[in-house]
């Protein structure tokens, strides 16, 4: 008898251990479980986002960086076409330098990929050291200028102090516009007014 009720309190307390067990344990289990996964989730997402910030802030670098490149860069090719104060500068370094600016021309330009060329051909009376100290002074000029089509002559008459006549071309360079960037083919010349300046 006494066996009979041991045996019914262990399978009563068995069926409440195993209640108690699928009824809350369990499904505690599983939640936990669940919490723990979206807990690795969330983690593995913090990283990404880690490293998207770390990439954003490495490119937020390069952005500045490159605004500088670009500052810089348009300091020597200007977006621009300032004509009359480049026009001006190479006017007064060639009176700095005691040449007499004989002729100039603003010759058409040509529209390049993302830039425009401007030859300047220009032709001085002086001396070999004046239009040296001119050409140095091209050479430091903020802006970029190339010399082409060189050719240098004695002049006959070299009673005024000049001695030579040189002729050559000043070619400066221009950005352009991102417009002006679509709508432009490679190579098509851009037909510009030409002018000749007696100085």
């Amino acid at each position: 008898m006494k066996n009979k009720a041991l045996t019914t309190y262990l399978l009563l307390g068995a069926l409440v251990l195993g209640a108690a067990y699928f009824g809350y344990f369990k499904p505690k289990q599983a939640s936990l479980k669940t919490i723990r996964n979206e807990r690795i989730a969330a983690e593995q997402q913090v990283d990404v986002l880690r490293a998207k910030k770390r990439q954003l802030d490495q490119i937020e670098a390069e952005l500045v960086t490159l605004n500088v490149s670009l500052s810089q860069l348009e300091t020597i090719i200007p977006q621009k076409k300032e004509t009359s104060d480049i026009l001006r500068n190479i006017q007064q370094m060639a009176f700095d330098q005691q040449l007499d600016l004989v002729r100039w021309t603003q010759n058409q330009e040509t529209v390049k990929d993302f830039y425009t060329e401007w030859p300047i051909p220009i032709v001085v009376n002086g001396t070999f050291n004046n239009l040296a100290l001119f050409f140095d002074r091209i050479l430091h000029f903020p802006r970029i200028f190339n010399i082409e089509d060189f050719s240098i002559k004695a002049l006959p008459d070299q009673l005024s102090g000049n001695t030579i006549t040189a002729s050559f071309t000043l070619k400066s360079y221009f950005f352009l516009e991102q417009a002006l960037i679509k709508k432009a083919a490679p190579n098509r010349p851009k037909v510009a007014t030409s002018e000749r300046i007696e100085y």
